[in-house]
């Protein structure tokens, strides 16, 4: 039996018994949910009925984040984040594998930022996206872009790499094919550099997206912004006898979630790069 400021150390009866309960408690609010909903409809509908369509209201539901969202809210961020962290790496790497010089002028700035702490890239974050970035939509809101651009600059650097090492170790006699062949720039990446490079260029993808799910937990505990770091924060914070398993079950969630991200990947690794065993 191991004490903590938390109480007893759970064991898996306790932490399964509670994530039963956070199963429930989704349930329990989307039911209230649907209940707010219905109301509001019928509510609506009898001013309308009485001539005053123009009273008529459409209000959101306003309950509380429950675990389950605030896991589907993770994963919408660590894809936003790694998204563009691929958008920007892959042509940063294969420009870097195709050419020396700039691979001599990036190579320096790659070594300097790619050791870089998410808490060091949050407060930078924080500060220059809250003065520059206007909401546009619900669906991205400032605190899932903080996390996603902080997710962004600590991922990218696996795939840079990676990509630009793919790229590098393409055998040359592929390269001079294309020239005999007179293949412009474009056709050359897509034809030969892309396929010869793509064993290595999903290895980066897999790393990178490892490291975003990794980041993004912690960022999201420090920002307290919504997620999973922040749910871990949040049961930490209130120190009842039941947080300990809760932190418990998030633990367990995330690193289930980074085996299954990880798993994915594979997956597409295995069904677009070339192998000789199929």
């Amino acid at each position: 039996r191991v004490d903590t400021s938390l109480g007893a150390v759970p064991g898996p009866a306790a932490v399964w018994s509670q994530a039963v309960v956070l199963v429930g408690e989704h349930q329990a609010e989307r039911e209230r949910a649907a209940v707010f909903y219905a109301r509001q409809e019928a509510r609506n509908a009898e001013l309308v009925a009485e001539g005053k369509a123009d009273q008529v209201k459409q209000r959101d539901y306003t309950g509380r984040p429950t675990y389950l969202d605030q896991i589907v809210t993770s994963l919408k961020t660590v894809a936003l984040g790694f998204f563009i962290a691929t958008l920007i790496a892959v042509p940063l790497g294969i420009a870097c594998g195709l050419s020396p010089t700039v691979n001599g002028a990036l190579n320096p700035l790659i070594q300097i930022f790619k050791p870089v702490s998410p808490l060091a890239w949050l407060p930078i974050v924080t500060m220059v996206v809250s003065a520059l970035y206007i909401n546009v939509s619900d669906a991205f809101p400032k605190s899932l872009v903080i996390s996603a651009i902080t997710v962004t600059l600590c991922s990218l650097w696996p795939t840079l790499i990676n990509t630009a090492l793919g790229v590098a170790s393409i055998d040359r006699d592929l390269i001079n094919v294309g020239r005999v062949l007179r293949l412009s720039t474009t056709r050359k990446i897509t034809r030969l550099v892309l396929p010869s490079a793509l064993p290595l260029i999903f290895t980066g993808l897999r790393l990178s997206l490892g490291v975003g799910w990794m980041v993004l937990i912690a960022a999201e505990m420090l920002a307290q912004n919504p997620g999973l770091g922040k749910f871990v924060w949040d049961e930490f914070q209130n120190g009842s006898s039941d947080s300990l398993a809760r932190i418990m079950v998030a633990v367990l969630t995330i690193g289930i979630i980074g085996f299954l991200l990880d798993r994915v990947m594979y997956a597409l690794q295995a069904a677009f790069s070339y192998s000789t065993t199929r």
